[in-house]
């Protein structure tokens, strides 16, 4: 990819527009993040409006406790929806966003993001176009979390992350992945393993037979 690829994702960057608009296209900046980087902390405040070129931000929630929960993903071409909430209502992260590989993003100043809602019908249009979408994608996620088979969802997620038969992850990982509890996903993970579903090693599973993985994961409950 070269540095100016993110043109076809964003062209409102681009797009001939009001001299508001050319005033955001200038403030606008490219960053990078390695993989396992800190993209924002749960409690800080939002200094920038950031949009994904290429890799992936895994948008995590901390309890008091410790436990985590996967909120959702920010992916290639979009855009974060608590950051977006966070500068409309210059609030404070209530979640944490984590690198989950090399990344690179634009980045806009909260302050300039602040002029162009003011200023910019067509960057009102496009801030706001994004929100939407992500915010539908994110009310699926808790839908899902919250009414979803854990059995099915399990077999789903298994078969989504890992094509290649095999998935890296300890069993907490999963239960943050899935809203539940580690010891929850454990006795769901050995029942499939006593079924033939699937083969559990230290931090390691195979998916053993991905055919009844996919019968299982599209079962009605």
């Amino acid at each position: 990819m070269t540095s100016q690829d993110w043109h076809d994702l964003f062209p409102y960057f681009t797009a001939s527009g009001s001299e508001a608009d050319r005033d955001i296209a200038r403030a606008v900046r490219e960053i990078t993040l390695p993989k396992g980087a800190t993209a924002f902390r749960q409690g800080d405040a939002c200094g920038h409006y950031l949009l994904v070129i290429q890799g992936c931000i895994r948008v995590i929630a901390r309890s008091e406790s410790g436990r985590e929960i996967v909120l959702y993903r920010v992916r290639r071409g979009g855009s974060c929806v608590l950051t977006t909430a966070c500068l409309l209502s210059q609030g404070r992260y209530p979640a944490e966003g984590i690198a989950e590989t090399a990344v690179r993003a634009l980045a806009l100043p909260a302050a300039a993001f602040e002029r162009g809602l003011d200023s910019s019908p067509a960057f009102r249009r496009f801030v706001f176009a994004a929100y939407g979408q992500r915010l539908a994608e994110v009310i699926r996620r808790i839908e899902e979390l919250r009414f979803g088979n854990l059995r099915n969802r399990l077999a789903r997620h298994l078969l989504a992350r890992a094509p290649e038969g095999h998935l890296h992850a300890t069993h907490a990982d999963l239960a943050a992945e899935l809203g539940s509890a580690r010891e929850v996903i454990s006795r769901q993970l050995k029942e499939l393993e006593q079924q033939g579903l699937i083969r559990l090693g230290r931090g390691h599973i195979l998916l053993h037979d991905p055919a009844g993985l996919k019968t299982l994961a599209e079962e009605d409950v």
